[in-house]
């Protein structure tokens, strides 16, 4: 008779564990997902937070001066600009007798917005017919740049 109540106990805890396994691994999972996406909230909000704190820094006068200054190297009026070198990043270029060193063809040593006004008066001296005249940027011993083929229209 003890047998027989075993057995029938345990085949009841086997259905039951059989019908709840799934329902409760559903559940966990389900759990371990919401905590996953409360991390993730909580990230977000910490990094709205942070990048609202860097809009902010760029309502104060005083933090948009230092991030030109810093950034673009910028000089108020009536300041003097000193522009420190290292000697083992930048290469030896030949000292004009007449004014400033001569800086490298990829202009690497100039500050960004002489670059960018080479560029505007290379392409303003660009004639109708979209040739380059002689560059006057490009050294002398340059062979010149090789015209672009054109397509006959009809």
């Amino acid at each position: 008779m003890f047998t027989v109540r075993a057995m029938v106990f345990s085949l009841v805890l086997l259905v039951a564990f059989v019908l709840v396994y799934p329902t409760l691994g559903s559940y966990l999972q389900s759990r371990a997902e919401v905590e996953q996406l409360r991390a993730a909230t909580e990230a977000a909000r910490a990094e709205n937070a942070d990048l609202e704190a860097e809009l902010r820094r760029w309502d104060d006068d005083a933090y948009v001066i230092a991030q030109a200054r810093e950034r673009l190297s910028f000089v108020m009026p009536g300041e003097t600009a000193f522009r420190v070198v290292d000697p083992e990043v930048v290469p030896d270029a030949p000292v004009a007798a007449d004014g400033p060193a001569a800086s490298p063809v990829d202009g690497s040593t100039q500050p960004w917005y002489a670059t960018v006004w080479e560029s505007v008066q290379v392409a303003g001296a660009l004639d109708v017919d979209g040739e380059p005249p002689a560059d006057p940027v490009a050294p002398a011993d340059d062979p010149p740049l090789p015209a672009e083929p054109t397509v006959p229209t009809d």
